[in-house]
């Protein structure tokens, strides 16, 4: 630049300075100006990225804050009571007739027949007694009808000789209605006497002990030369116990909270430990119909076939009781909030916010309750619902099960 351009600018040309040296100052300046502008620009871009950093992680913050303060839920869903719910009791087997043997008549044993685990039939005989005071009896009580019979004879006879008198009036109608009077006592002395005959002649026959039903012999507790006193075996036991294995009767006691499913004529299922994989279908035969004071339970006999002779008597077994369907709906043992005023299960709506509600329990069936009232099978309840929860909280849900399916967590 010239000293007229200079001077037409009012700039002054430095004295003692040529042009290449100011060339060289002003790039040097202009260097300058934009080595600090882009620092400028690198400081205002830094800061820019600090503050958006510093957002960024304080939504990051706030967001993870309020996913921590979320209570996160499992939800199911009640289901309606199905079929094919059982009752399992305990039970005894017993003969359907089981009855001591006893002699009817005293004496010695003279002989058994049947040992225990014979089968015998109606009629068939067990033992047989000696019986002296009987026989003796009999014979003394023949011989005095005998001496009745001819006393009759002789009133009949002398009768027929009085009446004939009487017509001639040799004696007298009195005499006459004496003799009369006399037989009418030989003839009852004579029914009296066959009577007694007839008496110990069953007696006699006693002697025979025979089985009253087909069955089988479970105990004997007599042995030869044993004293039988008559109504009772020796030392005041019964001669055998006879046991009638088919059908067999069980007899088990239902709680009173499911009598009223019981019904006669209802097929149940016995099983037995010790018969594994083998189960016996009998029926109920008929029921007390009146819940005992004691214990709140109902007796049921259950009539349970036995062709094959393959249960025991006396022998304890598993009675199965189906019970009927209901309309009642069951939710897991888990939903469930015990407070002061009461039980509730905690409900969740569409958008996530919880109503405790108040619920009426009813039969408890292990994993699963049956309530009564306060819910509907739409409802979502909250499995393992804590404490603290309360009406209006806000919970994120997870997916629905079926009750049947939910489990308990840890």
């Amino acid at each position: 630049m010239t000293e007229q351009r200079h001077a037409a600018l009012g700039i002054h040309a430095v004295e003692g300075v040529d042009d290449g040296e100011l060339l060289k100052r002003r790039q040097i300046l202009r260097r300058t100006r934009w080595i600090a502008l882009v620092v400028l620009v690198l400081l205002a871009l830094g800061a820019g990225r600090t503050m958006l950093s510093r957002l960024a992680n304080a939504k990051t913050l706030e967001t993870g804050a309020a996913e921590q303060a979320r209570q996160y839920v499992q939800t199911t869903l009640p289901k309606v009571g199905s079929a094919g719910q059982t009752l399992a009791l305990p039970g005894t087997l017993q003969g359907y007739v089981q009855a001591p043997i006893s002699a009817r008549a005293s004496g010695y044993l003279k002989r058994w027949t049947k040992d225990i685990g014979a089968r015998v039939e109606k009629g068939e005989l067990l033992a047989e007694i000696e019986t002296p005071e009987i026989a003796e009896q009999l014979s003394q009580a023949v011989a005095a009808r005998q001496q009745s019979s001819a006393s009759l004879a002789l009133a009949n006879s002398t009768v027929e000789r009085w009446e004939s008198l009487r017509k001639k009036d040799v004696v007298s109608q009195q005499e006459l209605d004496e003799r009369r009077s006399g037989v009418v006592q030989a003839r009852a002395n004579v029914a009296a006497a066959e009577a007694n005959v007839q008496r110990l002649r069953q007696l006699d026959a006693f002697k025979r002990v025979n089985a009253p039903f087909a069955g089988v012999i479970t105990k004997r507790n007599v042995d030869v030369g044993d004293l039988i006193d008559a109504g009772s075996g020796a030392g005041g036991r019964a001669l055998f116990v006879l046991t009638q294995t088919d059908p067999l009767r069980v007899y088990v006691n239902v709680p009173q909270t499911y009598s009223q499913m019981v019904k006669t004529g209802q097929s149940v299922v016995v099983t037995q430990a010790e018969l594994r994989g083998q189960s016996f279908k009998g029926t109920v035969a008929r029921t007390a119909g009146a819940i005992d004071a004691a214990t709140r339970t109902m007796q049921v006999e259950i009539a349970l076939p036995n062709p094959n002779g393959t249960l025991l008597p006396g022998a304890y077994v598993q009675v199965a009781l189906p019970m009927g369907s209901n309309s009642v709906l069951r939710v897991p043992t888990n939903t469930l909030l015990f407070r002061p005023d009461g039980s509730r299960v905690a409900l969740v709506d569409g958008g996530g916010r919880v109503s405790l509600r108040k619920v009426q329990i009813g039969r408890n069936l292990g994993e699963e309750m049956e309530l009564l009232d306060g819910i509907t099978t739409t409802d979502r309840l909250v499995l393992n619902p804590t404490d603290s929860l309360a009406d209006g909280d806000v919970v994120a849900l997870a997916a629905a099960t079926p009750a049947s399916q939910a489990k308990a967590a840890p």
